[in-house]
């Protein structure tokens, strides 16, 4: 029998205080004059926050993710302030929200022919492009960061801004050339689906030049085109009626096998203890049963189908294996890992996020934010003429509200959401089936101003 989402959390916690007692080393005893860990993320790219074995799935098994979540600091109520991957992998890189780094749909507006057309072939598509692309020039990267100590790097999957090189990794996959087809990761999309070599080679390479590394790995996966290998996509046939269901569920346990290829690889080469890794969804995935497509309350939108995702922290010895509900979110990745690395320093002033191996300061912080934007922005250089929703969620009590921003909501038909005010429980309704808002005004004008004190976002 398959065991619930509970009982799962209550064995981690069994196992998170079996270790804590025969490991009891706090997440700030680094020993002095260590040397500097690596640091890994893994990024898997379009899956829903209930879509894995530790979350409680009946039918998807991801065995190598659920060891991870047992030996790490695992966050269930992770969340990414935007649900396109874009602007979410930017602020995975920066620590900043998307209003701040500028950053906000996948791409720039199509601009038109004089018969009224979108043509991407314009000139004046190509120049956006690269303007967007800019914005990763102005901002602290956490390779550019990590390179002052010494570490070099490395790129492979999903990344939008440009050439590797221009985030500040040292190595990578992705060439970012338009004329050859450079959009979102080109020739990085193939890690994983194609192999893991380039990954494991430079984590060879790094481990023989004894030089601290970063790793990118954000996997092309479970992302449509869902194409996984047979002997996966016949394990769950039979377990649906759906066809592109069974293949989305594949596609998930696909990424955690190439998750566990890299995890075993850093077993193999000793460098687990020494190494910081970090997990995290892009944003989330509901699947169509009779379509390719995803529905209309998860990617792209602002309930937690979104935004919501798991978020681990392993560091074997400085971090207490354990599961907290308190909800935390990806601005918090950044922090993390430069003070891991001793780097607490160049945590900058708008870098609004907390250390995740900090527990008192997650558990104080009783808000985090969200915005959540058109996938083909309307002005690259004006975060909030391209905004959708804002959102706001209360740590403490699970309320949630969100505002719409009503001329992209009312004038882009096909963006989700009703365009209305929305408050919802989401300690006790996690699925956001009961708005609130006309019940509790006060709660709704309360975090409203909280909101508002965030980020005033004026069209």
């Amino acid at each position: 029998m398959k065991p619930s989402f509970f009982s799962v959390l209550l064995l981690a916690g069994a196992a998170a205080l079996f270790l804590s007692v025969s490991n009891p080393v706090s997440a700030q005893e680094n020993a002095a004059g260590a040397a500097p860990p690596n640091v890994v993320y893994l990024i898997s790219d379009d899956q829903a926050w209930t879509d894995y074995g530790f979350m409680g799935h009946p039918n998807i098994q991801t065995p190598h993710l659920d060891k991870l979540a047992a030996e790490s600091l695992t966050f269930t109520r992770g969340y990414v302030p935007a649900s396109l991957c874009r602007p979410s992998l930017m602020t995975m890189v920066s620590g900043l929200h998307p209003w701040q780094h500028k950053i906000t749909g996948n791409e720039p507006p199509i601009p038109l022919t004089e018969k009224g057309r979108k043509d991407k072939s314009l000139p004046q598509y190509q120049e956006e492009v690269q303007a967007m692309i800019d914005y990763v020039d102005r901002v602290p990267t956490l390779p550019r960061l990590l390179a002052e100590k010494g570490y070099v790097s490395h790129q492979s999957g999903k990344w939008w801004e440009g050439n590797h090189a221009r985030g500040g990794f040292t190595a990578g996959m992705t060439h970012g050339d338009p004329k050859r087809g450079g959009r979102h990761g080109d020739e990085g999309l193939k890690i994983g689906r194609e192999g893991m070599d380039p990954v494991l080679d430079f984590i060879d390479t790094a481990a023989a030049d004894k030089k601290p590394f970063f790793i990118w790995y954000a996997p092309f996966l479970p992302h449509t085109p869902h194409t996984p290998p047979d002997r996966l996509f016949a394990k769950y046939k039979n377990q649906t009626d759906s066809e592109e269901i069974a293949k989305y569920w594949a596609m998930c346990e696909w990424f955690d096998e190439t998750c566990g290829a890299l995890l075993d690889h850093l077993d193999e080469k000793g460098l687990r203890d020494n190494t910081v890794v970090l997990y995290v969804c892009d944003n989330g995935w509901i699947q169509q049963p009779d379509s390719k497509g995803y529905a209309p309350r998860s990617k792209r939108s602002q309930y937690d189908g979104g935004v919501r995702t798991p978020i681990m922290v392993r560091w074997p010895g400085h971090v207490e294996p354990q599961t907290v509900e308190t909800p935390v979110s990806s601005i918090d990745m950044v922090p993390t890992v430069l003070s891991a690395c001793g780097m607490a320093d160049r945590i900058t002033p708008e870098m609004q996020g907390v250390n995740l191996m900090d527990l008192e300061a997650v558990k104080s912080r009783d808000m985090i934010f969200g915005d959540i934007y058109l996938h083909n922005a309307v002005d690259i250089h004006e975060p909030a003429k391209n905004l959708t929703y804002r959102w706001g969620l209360d740590t403490e009590k699970g309320w949630k509200l969100i505002l719409p921003h009503k001329d992209n909501v009312t004038q882009n038909a096909k963006e989700p959401g009703s365009g209305e005010v929305e408050l919802y429980n989401v300690f006790e309704d996690p699925f956001e089936t009961k708005n609130l808002a006309e019940e509790k005004p006060e709660k709704v004008k309360a975090l409203t101003a909280r909101i508002d004190a965030w980020w005033p976002a004026k069209p």
